[in-house]
């Protein structure tokens, strides 16, 4: 019998700041059954800004800056939508990201605020904000790489702006650099006397210029120039003055105080099913400046209140703090700490900071491990030995493997219907209709991601790879759909989410939908069946000894998925492997079908498992080049920690012979790929123009090797 808990709610935070992250954290130890959880931000990593200067002087590595959301979105049982978000509709109850609705029950913004100043001539074209900090930091660890003669100036003379003057000294000291610190009034003007003091020390000691009672004409490439025409040498310019509110903030409808999404006590904006935290919002019961540690002291009300507001439970207060401990980074490995108009500085005061954040980021980086279901007391016989020690992975690493496909295939009954060709091992049944050649192939995926658009666009391309691999053209789909048990509200959402994604898929590649199945499972599970035309249908047969071996796409999504299921995985390469597999092979296909003699697409076999496949159709072996074989970021990495599919030994053993010194690298011949890129074999003397071809066209595409006359597969 099934308990599983149905889907009735959707939360929704937009947005990745500190408040949204320790809620996600938290959600993770102690979620709301019922509740699907979705969290929207632009990149799959969110900086924490208390780290930024030290980030900016070289204390710490973009790594060590950055929070995961993507692993703490998988902690927490969240699906992550990598955009920006850019209305709200409160009556629909949807948030705009791209062309994209996104439904909600409940919904939180912790968005942050924006540096940009648009009011100055050649600011968008020229400089960049101090915040967002991720294009902020992104945009100056480039900077400081490449720089021979750094010219910087900082726009702002507040506490973030001198924190990062005195910074970017800091980590250009050995350079012939100049900076320099603009503001229109005095620098530092909020502190009192004595800190101030201290501050203005620090800028000295760092030699950072001050401009005061200066204000911004334009910024061109090569300087900021001043009114009355005074010009500050800099080819890197940063806003940091003001913390100005995110203009979309005007499309949500909602109540705002000088373009601040204003909350009462429980954090609820002027509609109660949207809550806001963090910079982004004006706390009207108890203003304070825009400050870290009241978005971190707020999360736990946040958690608090949401969850009682999807459960129909009391909501609680926040009061913040009415003055709170302020530490300033002074560039090198010192700091100052000021409250109540009394302040120190020095050494030991950066290396309390520094335990402070540090201890701070652990949070998101050590996660509790939750582990596999308890297991009853008593099992069966080989039940512990099957599970393993990891969770089963899904999209292509859930396939039954090699050796155990081809022995229940072997026993089928040979058809004798001359209307149907059939190669061993190939992609798709060939069909002769009335002199028409005609390609038909079935395919569905375990879900490996929470989100069932990105799950079905690559499920989509998955399927129609098949069809791409025999140099075919899609023409129709039927679509097969298992839903996790949910509310007809929620089936509504995702059928509607599911379908609008397939049809935008398919359509693209010149298929129509004409039916399909639904129905309710354990879990989600997307499927197409897809039929295709084609002149020369390529099989796995035809290959000649010497012919060149071409992938259209770097190998490794299977390990980097698994890895991302285990929190190892990190969330950049994450993202760039479900980039990779959104990649559709369409034009691939067109370009190598008129040469190719044989083609099929690398899936849950992996490359060295249908290298295989056609070797044995074409009586031939072959031979690869590892340092040819392109593989995707991260991929080496976690094979070299020994992270594998679930598949990875069955395709392994599957593989037939298979020569070669094993490593991280070698082992990812056998990683099974979702969505993966074609493999192409053609005559040797025209595999460098086609690969020119496929590289002008967007594919990351290598010749790794060549068919051989002697038996199996040697990898050198």
């Amino acid at each position: 019998m099934q308990t599983t808990i149905p889907l009735t709610r959707d939360l929704v935070l937009i947005g990745g700041g500190h408040t949204h992250a320790l809620v996600l954290r938290m959600w993770g130890m102690k979620p709301l059954a019922g509740v699907r959880v979705t969290v929207i931000n632009p990149a799959p990593t969110a900086p924490y800004s208390g780290m930024l200067p030290g980030f900016v002087a070289g204390h710490y590595t973009k790594d060590e800056l950055d929070i995961d959301l993507v692993k703490l979105a998988r902690f927490a049982g969240a699906r992550i939508i990598t955009g920006k978000a850019s209305a709200i509709d409160t009556n629909a109850k949807t948030i705009t990201v791209g062309d994209r609705k996104v439904a909600y029950d409940v919904a939180s913004i912790d968005v942050g605020i924006t540096s940009e100043m648009p009011d100055i001539e050649g600011f968008a074209e020229h400089a960049v904000p101090a915040k967002p900090l991720d294009r902020f930091a992104e945009r100056w660890d480039s900077y400081r790489k490449s720089a021979t003669r750094p010219r910087v100036a900082v726009i702002g003379g507040g506490v973030a702006g001198a924190e990062l003057a005195m910074a970017m000294a800091h980590a250009l000291r050995h350079k012939d650099h100049r900076v320099t610190l603009i503001d229109s009034g005095k620098v530092l003007s909020q502190f009192g006397d004595d800190a101030r003091k201290h501050l203005l020390e620090a800028l000295e000691t760092n030699g950072v210029e001050l401009a005061e009672d200066a204000k911004v004409d334009r910024i061109t490439s090569d300087a900021v120039l001043l009114e009355g025409g005074t010009p500050i040498p800099a080819d890197f310019v940063c806003g940091a003055a003001g913390a100005r509110p995110h203009e979309w903030l005007k499309k949500t409808g909602l109540t705002l105080y000088h373009g601040f999404v204003s909350v009462g006590p429980t954090l609820q904006s002027s509609d109660p099913h949207v809550f806001a935290a963090g910079d982004c919002c004006y706390m009207r019961h108890a203003p304070r400046p825009k400050a870290g540690v009241f978005a971190v002291r707020s999360a736990k009300t946040l958690f608090h209140n949401l969850k009682a507001e999807l459960s129909g439970e009391p909501l609680k207060g926040y009061q913040p703090q009415k003055d709170y401990l302020k530490l300033v980074s002074l560039g090198g490995q010192s700091a100052l700490a000021e409250k109540l108009g009394q302040s120190f500085k020095g050494p030991l005061l950066w290396k309390w900071k520094n335990h402070i954040d540090t201890k701070f980021m652990r949070k998101f980086s050590d996660l509790p491990q939750m582990g596999l279901a308890k297991l009853p007391s008593q099992v069966a016989k080989g039940v512990r030995e099957e599970l393993g020690d990891a969770p089963l992975c899904g999209g292509c690493g859930a396939k039954v493997g090699r050796s155990a496909l081809k022995e229940a295939l072997a026993d089928l009954p040979q058809h004798d219907r001359p209307d149907i060709q059939s190669v061993k091992g190939d992609d798709a049944a060939i069909m002769d209709v009335n002199g028409q050649k005609q390609v038909m192939t079935t395919d569905h995926l375990r879900a490996f991601t929470e989100d069932p658009v990105m799950m079905t666009r690559i499920a989509a391309i998955h399927a129609l790879g098949d069809v791409w691999g025999m140099g075919a053209k899609p023409s129709a789909a039927t679509v097969q759909i298992i839903l996790p048990r949910m509310s007809d509200a929620l089936q509504r959402r995702t059928m509607a989410e599911i379908t609008g994604a397939a049809a935008d898929v398919l359509g693209q590649a010149g298929a129509a939908i004409v039916g399909g199945h639904s129905s309710i499972g354990s879990e989600l599970t997307i499927g197409f069946t897809i039929t295709g035309i084609c002149d020369r249908p390529i099989t796995l047969e035809g290959a000649e000894a010497g012919d060149a071996i071409i992938i259209t796409q770097p190998i490794g999504a299977g390990v980097v998925m698994a890895g991302e299921m285990r929190g190892l995985a990190k969330g950049r390469d994450v993202v760039a492997t479900y980039d990779a597999m959104l990649q559709t092979q369409a034009e691939a296909s067109r370009i190598l079908a008129p040469d190719a003699r044989a083609m099929t697409d690398i899936t849950g076999f992996g490359l060295a498992g249908h290298l295989a496949n056609i070797c044995e159709a074409s009586g031939l072996g072959a031979q690869i080049t590892l340092k040819d074989v392109p593989t995707l970021a991260g991929a080496e990495e976690l094979s070299e920690q020994g992270v594998r599919s679930t598949i990875w030994a069955e395709n392994r053993g599957g593989a037939g012979a298979i020569y070669g010194n094993r490593s991280p690298k070698f082992d990812l011949l056998f990683d099974p790929q979702t969505a993966g890129g074609l493999m192409a074999v053609v005559p040797a003397e025209k595999s460098e123009e086609l690969r020119q071809q496929l590289l002008l066209s967007g594919y990351k595409a290598a010749i790794i090797g060549k068919m051989t006359k002697a038996d199996g597969i040697t990898v050198s």
